[in-house]
């Protein structure tokens, strides 16, 4: 590979990473698309259109990828989250992307068959024209079209877009935390909506919820439960994770226990996404 096809790479491997994570939810597969894709960049002769020969690749590469994904995903102990990777709060991108990088839209994602994921996200999100998108995904226009019409409507049945500020975000979740920490039930039910949900994902590890938790009250019990049978010790921290503030605790001795997100909506919270799968953890430690 010559000096100036790996600056090439270099120039578009955040967009690449980007598609990739977005489409399996996973920092440790995108990492090896891009390294096939790099392998094939390596070995292609005079590509004309660097962008949009990188972007087929790990496309396509991706949509095969999640194919199989879906169906170990299918398999899995208790609920399957995507995997948090951090993010830096003041970055340009992540402020214009922030929403399709949350984990609540990730999970809605996976309610898309792998290409219309594909189809969605590249318009939608990365803002390529149906033309680009038809050879990406090999379709015409008008399937990609039909697609895009499918994966909106699907993502806004099961997710309804609200506004939400940095500062909204963090304010929600300082009285979150502060209420599980004082056992504050009546306080934290006031901060949820009536149809709130809490989603876990364990990876098997014993008592963590295997399925979703459903209303208020329900969800409001179980944090205040959770609040209390906290070690001593165990450390808190607030860090971007998906660009937007959530909660890391670490047990007495430093290693990482979970992480925590909230989905807002109207100022109060639809739903609580937490991680203590050691393996989903990986890119936060």
């Amino acid at each position: 590979m010559t000096q100036a096809q790996l600056t090439l790479f270099d120039r578009y491997r955040p967009l690449l990473f980007s598609i990739a994570y977005r489409m399996l939810g996973s920092a440790m597969d995108a990492e090896d698309i891009l390294q096939e894709a790099y392998l094939r960049w390596e070995r292609a002769d005079a590509v004309q259109t660097p962008k949009a020969f990188l972007s087929t690749i790990v496309t396509r590469l991706s949509i095969d990828r999640l194919r199989t994904a879906q169906v170990e995903r299918e398999r899995y102990a208790g609920q399957w989250l995507p995997e948090p990777i951090f993010t830096e709060p003041d970055a340009v991108e992540h402020a214009e992307l922030t929403d399709s990088l949350s984990i609540a839209f990730l999970t809605v994602l996976e309610s898309l068959t792998p290409v219309e994921r594909a189809v969605f996200l590249l318009h939608d999100v990365f803002d390529f024209d149906y033309g680009e998108i038809a050879r990406i995904v090999d379709k015409t226009e008008v399937n990609c079209r039909q697609l895009l019409r499918r994966a909106r409507q699907s993502v806004a049945q099961r997710r309804p877009r609200y506004a939400v500020t940095r500062e909204q975000h963090m304010q929600v979740l300082d009285q979150f935390m502060q209420a599980c920490m004082d056992g504050d039930l009546n306080g934290l039910i006031a901060l949820l909506t009536d149809d709130a949900m809490e989603y876990s994902d364990g990876g098997g590890v014993p008592g963590v919820a295997l399925n979703v938790i459903h209303s208020a009250e329900r969800v409001a019990r179980f944090w205040i439960a959770l609040a209390q049978k906290t070690p001593e010790g165990m450390g808190i921290h607030v860090r971007d994770i998906n660009g937007q503030p959530a909660v890391l605790m670490d047990f007495p001795d430093g290693r990482l226990y979970g992480a925590v997100m909230l989905d807002l909506a109207g100022g109060k919270i639809r739903a609580t996404y937490t991680i203590v799968n050691p393996d989903k953890l990986r890119a936060l430690r």
